[in-house]
């Protein structure tokens, strides 16, 4: 394999390959060694014709796409390990020259790593975050509290109110006809979440246990069955089941039941020191992001557009991989939403190119800073994963194998945050 690297603007760069013509005829041979058993020749058994009797009749290139699409991927890895770029982008491949008997000549067009220019990062002024909480804040959260731990009795005595949890069969109509997805059985609906198609749930109120209720809605014009928006719809509903929340009382007795604490005011004490320490926390993380933001804004770089590509798709196949984790598949999450790959790709670019800027920035305040990370910082990160996980240190450092020079970098990079962030003035 031969390589020549040209550069081009905006940090691009054509990688032009080329392999030699007796390579090209191995991978042909290898083609056809794997495709031979599926090729029936007349006066061959199945599997047993001669290559050169199956160019004859199908083409000296009846195995070439097969040996070119196998050569490209092993050479282009080839190539990166010449090559002395650093490559951050999926690679634009074009064939430029695929003959049998000649060489094949490619070309891989790729984005590289931009260089930055650093402004100023120290002492930058950043806004000043009040951490206050107030009484209103700690009721709100103990009034969390005491609905997280309500609990529900049947009612049998009055008709269905606002926030009852209606169990019901229903089945919904348009035009007479039931539709697909509008019959459910058992369902157990909150009255005022809002969960149903607008003006659903109110018709409920005011029925009883053991009610048949006739409801009609209009479906929005923006509803994601298109077959059903702004078309009008009955459901014949058939109320099974009427259940309330019953909240406790705030008392001692429930605050030593929720938490360690023996009162109600010291729960009280309890609730706002931690609401303090979130406040802390989330204005701390404000002034990093804020300060972090104009580091990068003073900074000079060029990014390529394919590198920008290249983190979006990433974006969207971690946001894949977490709808999977949750049971939901990327073809049932475009149906729901109306979008496409290429729209959320689209929408993920701006945060792309963020993530990329702000990533190249804060390297290279650790290049310009001298920030190591040491083995103690490794092992101190390796404990809390070990305590999180209740796995042994080095057992976490077995799985983590060579991503351990990742959380390296990750740490300098946490650390130039921090360095940033304390170097910043709140005005």
């Amino acid at each position: 394999m031969s390589l020549q690297v040209e550069k081009l603007e905006k940090n691009m760069a054509k990688l032009t390959i080329e392999v030699p013509a007796e390579e090209v005829e191995k991978a042909m041979q290898a083609a056809y060694l794997k495709q031979r058993g599926r090729i029936q020749l007349p006066g061959f058994r199945k599997g047993k014709a001669p290559r050169k009797i199956i160019e004859q009749m199908y083409g000296k290139g009846v195995f070439l796409e097969d040996a070119v699409n196998s050569l490209i991927p092993t050479e282009y890895s080839k190539a990166l390990g010449e090559c002395e770029l650093e490559i951050v982008s999926q690679p634009e491949i074009e064939v430029v020259e695929a003959e049998p008997g000649k060489a094949l000549i490619f070309t891989a067009e790729v984005a590289v790593r931009p260089e930055v220019t650093l402004g100023e990062y120290k002492g930058l002024e950043v806004p000043k975050t009040e951490i206050v909480v107030t009484d209103e804040e700690v009721e709100e959260e103990i009034k969390k509290e005491l609905e997280k731990n309500s609990r529900t009795v049947t009612v049998e005595d009055r008709a269905v109110a606002k926030d009852d949890i209606v169990t019901l069969d229903f089945e919904g109509f348009v035009d007479g006809v039931a539709f697909e997805g509008g019959k459910g059985t058992d369902y157990p609906l909150t009255i005022g979440s809002n969960a149903f198609i607008p003006g659903f749930e109110d018709q409920l109120i005011g029925a009883n246990t053991g009610d048949h209720v006739e409801v009609n809605v209009t479906f929005p014009e923006e509803y994601q069955a298109a077959d059903l928006a702004g078309k009008a719809a009955v459901f014949q509903c058939d109320i099974k089941k009427v259940e309330a929340k019953v909240v406790d009382e705030l008392n001692d007795e429930f605050v030593q039941e929720v938490s360690e604490c023996d009162t109600v005011a010291d729960y009280k004490e309890s609730v706002k020191k931690t609401l303090t320490e979130n406040k802390e926390k989330a204005a701390l993380q404000a002034k990093e992001n804020a300060a972090v933001d104009k580091a990068v804004e003073n900074a000079e770089m060029e990014i390529p557009d394919a590198m920008v590509a290249t983190q979006a798709r990433q974006m969207l196949d971690d946001f894949a991989r977490r709808m999977q984790s949750q049971g939901l598949s990327m073809d049932q999450y475009f149906q729901f939403t109306g979008q496409n790959a290429d729209q959320m790709l689209e929408t993920m670019k701006p945060e792309a190119l963020k993530t990329i800027k702000t990533r190249l920035v804060l390297e290279k305040i650790v290049e310009a800073e001298n920030i190591v990370t040491s083995d103690e910082d490794i092992d101190a990160e390796v404990a809390k994963m070990a305590e999180a996980y209740k796995m042994e240190a080095d057992k976490i450092k077995e799985i983590l194998g060579g991503q351990l020079e990742q959380m390296k970098t990750d740490l300098a990079v946490q650390k130039a945050v921090t360095l940033v962030a304390e170097a910043a003035k709140e005005v």
